[in-house]
């Protein structure tokens, strides 16, 4: 069973975030040859300002995204 853990901002749409699981799975499952099933996929969402760049809070880094 291929578990994949993905961490991103906070503020991704559902639609966005059903395609990035659809199209990961399909990639895990084709690269892998096991079934679609087997494959599981966590998202974490994080708030920039709990996320560190180069010393810097994304939140600061990154204001407009």
């Amino acid at each position: 069973m291929p578990l994949i853990t993905i961490n991103i901002w906070k503020g991704r749409t559902i639609e966005q975030k059903r395609r990035l699981v659809k199209e990961i799975t399909d990639t895990v499952a084709d690269t892998l040859d096991c079934p679609r099933e087997a494959v599981h996929i966590i998202i974490n969402e994080q708030p920039k300002e709990n996320w560190g760049i180069g010393g810097m809070l994304a939140s600061e880094k990154f204001p407009e995204e």
